[in-house]
């Protein structure tokens, strides 16, 4: 056998079990942090070691949403994402397309300015942010908190969109233009849907960061609890002895079923993206 073969042979061996493995990997902790969340306190103490429940129960996503008030939360958090995510978008492909295709004095420098911001730790750019809040009266609100996370992630989308619009071939918009469209009208009808992975892409991220996002919703909203976000809920609920693992189990499974399901439905949306790219290419 000439070791091309052999390679080969090997890789088709190897493929599969890696991808066994790494999705054991990523997807065990999850699995069981699910099945903690549907057993009876009492049997997890008595068999700890046990995997699998002997009987399912739902009453701590009860206990989760309403007693301990995560209704709200997830609320809150649904708010201060969707709205991060659209504002960030609005502001990001104008100004990631103005850098990638406009000509104007520092344009090479002006990507990279933009991301200084990330050599800053976040403790670091907290005390000002809460000094500044504080003096606006929007400590405490979701609307500071969303300010905070659209100046978060604002410059990482802008690199990621100008980095994705040089790509879409130039000679498209020119053909656009011949035909009457004006700058605003080639973004939205051209540039827009031959770029649906890369907003994708930076949606999902902003939405990310924005929902599981827990130092300046810590430091803006822990003195009002009705705008708390579902990462502020479950530390509360982390830090305190009286609430059971398997309550905390489910309040962890509310806060990380939204992403997957982002997730997931954005990888849809992604591949489906590529292909109308490549098509209208």
């Amino acid at each position: 056998m000439s070791r091309d073969r052999f390679e080969r042979a090997l890789l088709r061996v190897l493929k599969p079990l890696v991808i066994g493995v790494l999705f054991l990997m990523t997807a065990f902790p999850f699995l069981y942090m699910v099945l903690l969340s549907v057993r009876d306190i009492q049997e997890l103490i008595l068999e700890p070691g046990s995997l699998w429940p002997r009987a399912f129960t739902l009453d701590t996503y009860v206990d989760v949403l309403t007693r301990q008030g995560f209704l709200s939360f997830l609320r809150n958090s649904a708010i201060v994402a969707l709205a991060s995510v659209a504002v960030t978008l609005l502001i990001s492909i104008p100004g990631a397309y103005a850098v990638a295709r406009l000509r104007f004095f520092g344009r090479r420098q002006v990507h990279f300015l933009f991301l200084a911001v990330y050599l800053f730790p976040a403790i670091v750019l907290a005390i000002p942010l809460f000094v500044l809040f504080t003096m606006l009266g929007l400590r405490g609100s979701l609307f500071g908190l969303i300010l905070v996370y659209i100046a978060q992630t604002v410059p990482v989308t802008v690199y990621m969109l100008r980095n994705y619009f040089e790509t879409v071939p130039q000679s498209v918009e020119e053909a656009a233009a011949i035909d009457g469209c004006t700058r605003l009208s080639t973004i939205w009808r051209v540039v827009l849907p031959l770029s649906k992975p890369a907003l994708m892409a930076t949606g999902l991220y902003a939405f990310m960061i924005a929902w599981n996002e827990f130092l300046f919703a810590l430091l803006f909203l822990v003195e009002k609890r009705e705008s708390w976000t579902v990462s502020l809920g479950l530390s509360q609920l982390a830090g305190s002895i009286e609430i059971p693992t398997t309550v905390l189990m489910a309040g962890s499974v509310v806060l990380t079923l939204p992403i997957v399901i982002v997730f997931f439905a954005s990888e849809r949306l992604l591949t489906e993206g590529l292909t109308a790219g490549a098509e209208k290419g």
